[in-house]
């Protein structure tokens, strides 16, 4: 893959291969579980759902539990990642790829991210707006750190690789067929189903 910014290279890399031993076990697709239930429950009739940076797949193990007979789809930049993906989700259709690279031939009804947007370079989330319009058929879901105005943040010692805005307000600013119709916040310390703070929205195509 030929990449066109820092942020793909870092991820393709050790770093991420590493995030991949930080970022796993039985207690997180429990507390990804619970957060899904949320997320989705004003959903219906998903039969096919795309995941852009999937890395092991763990999102995808917890939505095979909610809904067992969707087809699932995944795109992840990172090949360990994309090779284990394989292994925890037999059946998932796979594209590795950059996000900024992956040219969709169908649709699916929701297409979503968790976690990764913070981690596009802010120039080209544009593009990543327009492949998530142009994937779903019907739902979009976002689940990011939210800041009212675009900030930078320290990343464990690197900087220019995680940025906070209001991903979903531009989404919907940009196109006008779309309208938020839930949306949530998921806190560190919740005594049940902890995840990373992250602020979640489900967006439906009209």
């Amino acid at each position: 893959m030929t990449h066109t910014t820092e942020q793909e290279v870092f991820w393709e890399g050790d770093f991420g291969n590493e995030y991949i031993d930080r970022n796993r076990g039985a207690g997180l697709v429990a507390s990804k579980t619970a957060f899904f239930s949320k997320a989705l429950a004003r959903t219906e009739k998903v039969q096919d759902i795309l995941e852009l940076g999937s890395n092991i797949g763990l999102n995808l193990v917890a939505l095979r539990y909610l809904l067992p007979t969707a087809k699932l789809s995944a795109v992840e930049i990172n090949e360990k990642a994309a090779s284990e993906l394989q292994s925890n989700i037999p059946g998932v259709d796979l594209y590795v790829s950059s996000i900024l690279e992956f040219q969709p031939s169908v649709t699916w009804d929701l297409v979503f991210t968790k976690g990764v947007l913070i981690h596009i370079n802010p120039e080209k989330l544009p593009i990543v707006y327009e492949l998530m319009h142009r994937a779903s058929s019907r739902y979009l879901l976002v689940s990011e750190c939210y800041n009212p105005k675009p900030t930078e943040v320290n990343y464990r010692g690197h900087t220019g690789k995680f940025f906070k805005r209001d991903f979903a307000g531009e989404i919907l600013d940009k196109f006008s067929d779309l309208s938020l119709i839930d949306y949530g916040f998921v806190y560190h310390r919740d005594p049940g189903f902890p995840l990373n703070d992250s602020t979640w929205f489900l967006m439906e195509k009209q």
